[in-house]
């Protein structure tokens, strides 16, 4: 009887190669260091339709021409990689129901998949995994989301971050919602006082709408990052209970950069002459793009002011407009002139979308670490 053989030892590869995966079985003994395979059955087959190479047995695993394709300009050393080492990922994935398409995307998201080992912690993880998700199907998606779950040498725990954010008041299903959403919540999650802190002064309930999204992402943030954000706000006249007022209202507002916050709220201060305070009101303010939202509306609508003095768009309706979907925005304010007015008005909207940041394309990538 073969039991708990590893596909990288020496009695292992004593024995001929193996094609055809039938069944799969990768829950075994957690006291073996590497998970084996358990009743697993093979069917033989001659020398010459032997697997001798990863790319012949991802072929025969399922995976598509395309697929392929898209593996390897992804993970290119996965060509020379010996398919027996390959195999036992397979046969990980096969037990999950993850085939060809679910691998595509694990890839993408995880180049070094093929190259960590399956410790014997991951049968634990997998079945409390299992547990907690309950469906199949939503197990499937958060793997193919965060394949960290599959990966990690116990750098986490996925049971103690699922149970301090049940301490912290969050429903099942709402963490579920929230591993799906972000999937860096088991690996980046970390809470202080500092933090417990800024989430009371957020002033939500754990029954509120927005609670969810706020506890996840002050958990997965930086401290530091939180702090530097704050402050940015602060620049523009926010007291602290207004900033964390907001990120109540809105928690994503996290997720912005300190530039993007301030090149929005220059151009809101500058040229829309706004108050700051607009912003606590209608936060997607700071949420639309600049250069392809904000600036070529606004302008679009000083523009008509121009041209036609009658033609009044009053504040309220210029900031509304900023809501709006493409299609929308011209049906009400171009479409509806006379055709060579409105000719002459998206041909003007055009060219300012297309009008460039200074110095963007030379502008250099900076990192400053995730998330956020």
């Amino acid at each position: 009887m073969l039991r708990f053989l590893s596909t990288g030892s020496r009695n292992f590869q004593s024995f001929p190669r193996f094609v055809v995966i039938q069944s799969l079985q990768v829950f075994t003994s957690t006291t073996c260091s590497t998970i084996g395979l358990n009743q697993t059955k093979f069917e033989y087959e001659d020398d010459k339709s032997k697997c001798s190479d990863a790319t012949e047995l991802l072929s025969k695993w399922g995976c598509s021409d395309d697929d392929l394709v898209k593996i390897f300009s992804r993970c290119p050393s996965l060509r020379n990689a010996d398919p027996w080492e390959v195999h036992s990922k397979l046969c990980l994935l096969s037990d999950l129901g993850l085939r060809a398409s679910a691998l595509v995307r694990i890839l993408n998201c995880r180049p070094r998949f093929f190259r960590a080992r399956n410790h014997s912690f991951l049968v634990e993880r997998i079945a409390h995994l299992r547990s907690f998700f309950e469906s199949k199907e939503v197990l499937q998606k958060a793997i193919v989301r965060n394949p960290s779950l599959l990966l990690s040498e116990g750098h986490y725990n996925v049971k103690a971050t699922f149970e301090l954010y049940g301490k912290l008041g969050l429903k099942k299903k709402d963490l579920i919602q929230m591993l799906l959403l972000r999937p860096t919540v088991v690996s980046r999650t970390s809470f202080n006082a500092e933090k417990m802190e800024y989430l009371s002064k957020t002033g939500l309930t754990k029954d509120s709408k927005m609670y969810k999204y706020a506890v996840t992402l002050i958990g997965i943030s930086r401290v530091e990052t939180i702090r530097d954000k704050v402050a940015n706000f602060a620049k523009f006249g926010f007291s602290e209970e207004e900033i964390f007022g907001l990120v109540g209202k809105s928690p994503n507002v996290l997720t912005l950069s300190t530039d993007k916050v301030q090149r929005n709220m220059t151009f809101i201060l500058g040229t829309m002459k706004l108050d700051a305070k607009m912003v606590l009101k209608k936060p997607y303010l700071l949420f639309a793009n600049v250069d392809t939202v904000i600036k070529p509306r606004v302008l679009l609508a000083l523009k008509i002011q121009y041209m036609d003095s009658k033609l009044q768009i009053n504040l309220p309706t210029m900031v509304s407009s900023l809501r709006m979907s493409e299609q929308r925005f011209l049906k009400l304010f171009v479409k509806c002139h006379d055709e060579e007015v409105a000719s002459e008005l998206m041909e003007f909207y055009k060219r300012t979308k297309e009008v460039k940041r200074l110095g963007e394309s030379s502008k250099k990538g900076s990192k400053v670490g995730f998330p956020f």
